[in-house]
């Protein structure tokens, strides 16, 4: 049996974000989840699922978040329940599959991080791997920039394709009112002159770190169509995980695991890449907005510069990528920033960003989303429509 078009995503939960000192992990997660239940039009009596995206050291003075606590917050008794561990970015697959077993009826899947304001992030960098830190090797920035640093030598890609993937969203930010870059445009200029973090990348070619939450509401088709939002289909979706740490990988440069899960999405979609009408990638770094749209199809090795060039994926460009600004340039909530952004555009909801004529782009009716994990090793692609 197809799955192609049985569920979908029928409310969105926001919450305020950026730096937001005083405020815990959990409470983003509880007031990103009521807020989709809300925007659905359900009661949380009606949520039986409950997935939290993945579990993060938690700051020093507070506890670690649980699906329990959240559950608890929330007033909710699931039937079926989970957290993530790690970046494995299965979430959506075990919605489908808790739906599609009959366990549950509507699926919350949340994240809630405050990042930015606790010392949760330096607690996380504590917990590396002794022996990657014996050779300076620091946190995922170090995985991804040998990662980019290869993909330089392999196919010539570099500063001068990724400039256009760091302004191209930001412009798509300084729409968004809610973006942490809201009102600082980014010029080509600025990129080139920015400090340099971690060797390829620079200030502009890394994801924000954001305090705040993200939540999502899945049910079927079937009982999406009494809701108070017009429902976001999910055509498809594929998973594939090359696993290996990035110091032994042989894939840095492609193909990554967007290759094999943007096939098995497309497959089970029954569409083409000349159907997408504009994609949500995750970008944990400009680079790998490259990759993942390189090894989906959409060019080939060493032709990035010239896709991402004349303002491809920017307002008023023929495919349109990140159109809250992303990782880069909105906030960072994982896979749930492309995620909901997807279903928002294609419940028409977005505002001065929307696609279609008030951004001089195409009306959307199928978007491309990606979610990435560890350096590379686990990847999700799925397909959304109106």
């Amino acid at each position: 049996m197809s799955l192609k078009g049985k569920y979908a995503i029928v409310g969105i939960g926001y919450t305020p974000q950026g730096k937001l000192p005083g405020r815990t992990s959990v409470s983003f997660h509880v007031e990103a989840a009521a807020n989709a239940i809300a925007d659905a039009g359900l009661s949380p009596r009606d949520i039986d699922g409950l997935i939290c995206y993945r579990a993060f050291p938690p700051a020093s003075n507070e506890a670690p978040v649980t699906p329990y606590l959240v559950a608890q917050h929330l007033g909710i008794a699931p039937t079926y329940m989970s957290e993530d561990a790690n970046c494995s970015r299965s979430h959506l697959q075990h919605a489908i599959g808790a739906l599609e077993a009959g366990f549950c009826n509507y699926v919350v899947i949340s994240y809630g991080h405050n990042a930015a304001s606790s010392d949760s992030m330096t607690r996380m960098l504590m917990e590396m791997n002794p022996d990657d830190a014996a050779f300076g090797h620091f946190g995922a920035a170090a995985g991804y920039a040998l990662a980019a640093r290869r993909a330089m030598y392999e196919f010539g890609t570099g500063p001068d394709t990724w400039k256009h993937i760091a302004v191209g969203q930001r412009k798509w930010a300084n729409l968004n009112s809610a973006a942490a870059m809201y009102n600082r445009p980014l010029s080509y200029q600025d990129y080139e002159n920015a400090r340099p973090l971690i060797d390829p990348f620079c200030l502009f070619d890394m994801c924000l770190t954001t305090d705040g939450g993200r939540a999502i509401v899945i049910t079927s088709a079937e009982r999406a169509r009494d809701l108070k939002q017009p429902p976001v289909l999910i055509l498809g979706i594929g998973q594939h995980n090359p696993a290996v740490e990035a110091s032994q990988s042989t894939t840095l440069a492609g193909p990554t695991g967007a290759y094999r899960a943007s096939r098995a999405a497309l497959q089970m979609a029954e569409i083409e890449l000349s159907d997408v009408d504009a994609c949500e990638i995750y970008d944990c770094f400009t680079y790998t907005v490259e990759i993942t749209l390189q090894d989906y199809g959409f060019f080939g090795p060493g032709e990035g510069k010239d896709f991402f060039s004349n303002g491809t994926i920017a307002p008023g460009g023929t495919m349109p990528v990140n159109t809250s600004g992303g990782l880069l340039s909105e906030g960072y909530f994982m896979g749930l920033t492309p995620l909901s952004e997807a279903a928002m555009q294609l419940m028409g909801r977005c505002g001065e960003r929307q696609l279609g004529p008030r951004t001089k782009t195409k009306s959307p009716n199928i978007i491309l989303c990606s979610d990435n994990g560890g350096i590379l090793q686990t990847h999700s692609c799925i397909i959304l429509a109106r």
